[in-house]
């Protein structure tokens, strides 16, 4: 029986639900980083064409790019997270999609930009009854474990009072993000334990619902086949440790896949069927914007070096080739098209009635 959503935000159990349907039917759904309403009408433009929920986010980096780089970067941050969670909330009813609405890493130092976006939640919340994020992310996985699921915790017992969920980071993704750099990070630190999988879940389960990102060898970027040796295995020896000493049957937590551009579809594939409900996909669709931009531009260069004179004539107008709506919408059809590939990758195609 396929799994029905309302267009709009998906928040408190419902995201439950989501996630536990998921795991059911061996399926994820891609978390697609955006940072204007551009690459927020791609991701919910792919989600329309396959019929399925789409998890859409921003990163610091990109909330303060969604409010505009003429900001302060602090407050330009909050500012530009709450938008884009207005201005999604408010076109996803048009696309007739359901999105979860979350935020991407939150190192220690960016736990001030987490409580801002909390307390706006929380206002929201109180008039709406509805909150503006379905989940946030702390990763504080350079942090202790016991300082991470401590912070964590006292996030997550804030959050569940206002329907939210939260996301961990247990190990650390390799490669670099959001000027975020563990490109040298010692090797092992790139392969979560299950014993720090269990400690989290007895933690945080008795608060409140929670993702875990475990770091399985997963790298941010793209990377050549053979540089980085993946270990889903570790995701499939976490569930089978939390199994054993609480039940709850084959798959009890929601893992993350971070750093998912360029894996291959049977990395994807083995990952999902321990329990993965989310990937994390950025730098494929930030080049598949990019491509058809790129192409246009080489393509149309005779007409765009003035707004008068091209190979047509001296005094032939260039408008039509320099608006931005003619190019800009070609780079959202390049990020739509990955995106399905996507769903296609994940086994969400055909999950949801779609």
């Amino acid at each position: 029986m396929a799994f029905k959503l309302e267009p709009g935000i998906v928040t408190g159990t419902a995201l439950t639900d989501l996630y536990d349907y998921c795991q059911e039917h061996t399926c994820a759904l891609p978390a697609v980083n955006v940072i204007g309403s551009h690459s927020a009408n791609a991701a919910m433009a792919a989600a329309k064409e396959v019929g399925a929920p789409i998890i859409i986010q921003v990163s610091n980096g990109g909330a303060h790019f969604f409010g505009g780089k003429f900001l302060d970067k602090t407050e330009g941050a909050v500012a530009g997270a709450v938008a884009a969670a207005h201005y999604v909330r408010s076109i996803a009813e048009a696309y007739g999609v359901a999105v979860v609405l979350h935020t991407d890493h939150a190192a220690k130092k960016l736990i001030p930009w987490v409580e801002g976006m909390v307390a706006a939640g929380e206002a929201h919340f109180e008039q709406t009854g509805k909150p503006l994020y379905s989940s946030h992310m702390l990763d504080l996985s350079e942090e202790t474990l016991e300082e991470n699921l401590q912070i964590s915790a006292d996030m997550l017992a804030r959050l569940t009072k206002i329907d939210m969920a939260l996301e961990i980071e247990l190990g650390v993704t390799g490669g670099e993000e959001d000027g975020v750099d563990n490109s040298d990070v010692d090797n092992a630190k790139l392969y979560t334990q299950p014993s720090e999988v269990l400690a989290a879940y007895e933690k945080l389960q008795p608060i409140g619902p929670f993702s875990v990102a475990a770091s399985f060898g997963n790298t941010h970027g793209v990377y050549k086949p053979g540089n980085v040796q993946l270990r889903p295995d570790i995701l499939e020896n976490s569930q089978k440790a939390v199994v054993a000493k609480h039940g709850n049957g084959p798959h009890p937590l929601h893992f993350v896949f971070h750093g998912g551009s360029g894996s291959t579809p049977e990395e994807i594939a083995e990952a999902v069927s321990y329990g993965v409900v989310k990937m994390n996909i950025d730098t494929d669709t930030q080049w598949a914007f990019c491509k058809p931009v790129k192409t246009y531009m080489d393509d149309k260069d005779a007409y765009l070096q003035s707004q008068l004179g091209n190979p047509e004539g001296p005094d032939k107008p260039n408008k039509k080739h320099i608006d931005p709506r003619a190019w800009l919408h070609l780079g959202e059809q390049g990020m739509r098209d990955r995106l399905v590939r996507a769903f296609e990758d994940l086994g969400a195609r055909g999950k949801f009635g779609g």
